[in-house]
């Protein structure tokens, strides 16, 4: 395994002991408006700082982007790193204080704007999502690959949708979720693309997401098979905020089901 990907498990792994920590006594949490529908607490900032503290400790050449920090410069080295993390230290902050166990903790390691590794890290499921570019990826050292559904009538889809509950009728996901077994919102697009990655979905769709909902997530599903795009079929997903992601065959019939 690679030194870089260790220390990045490493950081998840002490995030989440902050995570599990704080999950036992939620009605003492502080918990603010960043906007509408959109939390902060206390535990997100912790949870950052600690993953910062040590990738930067390893590696101060390398710059950072958190969803709590922003923009932050390296502490050596040159102006414009070549290396950055990009970190989520608690997606699904909504469902994390409300006690709904389903959130992660999100790092990857950018080289000149290409994720070169990743790890995802479920803390109530102690599940670790790990990949690195070229060599596969993994959960807890066991080998996943895309789900192999070929009819699209029976694929389980997740979706994170700017709308919290009826899409309007002019909704590009009106076709594509309609046509599908199922649709799920849960909350996570971390863990909603680790599951794609790992075949419990067969597909995700989302649109308006950040750099840090999808940087980790997007490796995880190329390294074990899938495809990642924006709704056009091009890789402007990452600056766009909209994207499609699951196993090939799912894929070509997600896009096709989103009008032209």
């Amino acid at each position: 395994m690679h030194p870089m990907l260790n220390t990045a498990i490493k950081a998840a792994r002490r995030a989440g002991a902050i995570i599990n920590r704080a999950s036992l006594d939620l009605e003492r949490l502080n918990v603010a408006r960043k906007g509408p529908k959109d939390y902060v607490t206390e535990v997100d900032r912790a949870s950052e700082e600690s993953i910062i503290d040590i990738l930067r400790t390893a590696y101060p050449e390398h710059g950072f982007l958190g969803e709590e920090s922003g923009v932050l410069k390296a502490l050596s080295g040159t102006e414009e790193p070549e290396f950055q993390w990009i970190i989520d230290p608690l997606d699904g902050t909504t469902n994390f204080i409300h006690g709904f166990q389903h959130y992660a903790v999100s790092i990857a390691l950018m080289h000149r704007g290409v994720a070169h590794h990743a790890v995802v890290y479920d803390p109530t499921r102690n599940e670790m999502f790990t990949a690195s570019r070229g060599s596969g990826a993994f959960l807890n050292d066991r080998r996943v690959r895309v789900s192999s559904c070929l009819r699209y009538h029976d694929a389980l889809l997740a979706s994170h949708i700017p709308q919290s509950t009826a899409l309007p009728a002019g909704s590009p996901f009106v076709p594509l979720l309609s046509a599908c077994a199922a649709a799920r919102r849960t909350g996570s697009t971390v863990l909603d693309l680790s599951w794609v990655a790992c075949g419990r979905l067969d597909g995700f769709c989302g649109m308006g997401l950040k750099p840090w909902d999808m940087a980790a997530g997007s490796l995880l599903i190329l390294e074990a098979g899938g495809l990642i795009a924006d709704f056009h079929g091009e890789q402007d997903w990452l600056t766009s905020g909209n994207v499609l992601a699951a196993g090939p065959k799912t894929f070509a019939q997600m896009m096709a089901h989103l009008p032209a």
